[in-house]
């Protein structure tokens, strides 16, 4: 097995390998990709569980060079450096409201965590990697998208490529070109016991 594609990470209990093989790297190839393993990784996401069944995540998308500049402008600038080059930029927004009574979703942010996940996990079976980001100017992206502040919150700039050596990347990335671990499972998961 090559370097670039060695996963060092080790889980301290039995889960399937697709959990731990899930990481984000910055480095992309930027060929295309094909039509119908697009259509697959936004499947994929229909698929995740929500709250009333209310699905409030939307997933908006460019593909073209045109586009995606576009869309890379809302970037943070680090991230921009990067993720320009990628194939496949989304923004994932959430409704802000539930569909069937307009009361506010206080669950959307969770339900729309399941379909990104739901989305980089397919991504990996179709031997791509999907990079999740906070560093965007929500103004910016809100005039790109066209998105009404009033309807919708967003939630996460994503790119989405095949990945390729970290000699792609600006050298300042490069160190950083490989998963990273987590922390112990005993530090976010603990029982409680009743009544003590």
């Amino acid at each position: 097995m090559s370097d670039m594609h060695r996963n060092p990470r080790v889980p301290d209990s039995d889960v399937d390998p697709a959990f731990v093989d899930r990481w984000s790297p910055r480095a992309f190839s930027p060929d295309p990709i094909p039509a119908h393993q697009l259509a697959a990784l936004f499947e994929a996401a229909r698929w995740a569980p929500s709250c009333y069944n209310e699905q409030p995540w939307l997933f908006l998308y460019a593909t073209t060079e045109e586009d995606r500049q576009a869309f890379a402008s809302a970037l943070v600038e680090k991230n921009r450096a990067w993720a320009a080059r990628a194939p496949l930029l989304i923004f994932l927004a959430t409704r802000k409201r539930f569909g069937s009574n307009n009361r506010p979703n206080r669950h959307a942010g969770f339900d729309a965590g399941a379909a990104w996940m739901s989305l980089a996990l397919q991504a990996r079976k179709l031997g791509l990697h999907a990079h999740a980001m906070a560093g965007f100017d929500v103004d910016r992206a809100r005039t790109v998208l066209k998105l009404n502040e009033d309807e919708y919150d967003l939630m996460a700039a994503i790119a989405v490529g095949r990945r390729v050596g970290p000699d792609s990347l600006p050298e300042e990335y490069r160190p950083q070109e490989k998963p990273n671990n987590r922390k112990p499972a005993g530090e976010i998961a603990r029982p409680i016991q009743a009544g003590t």
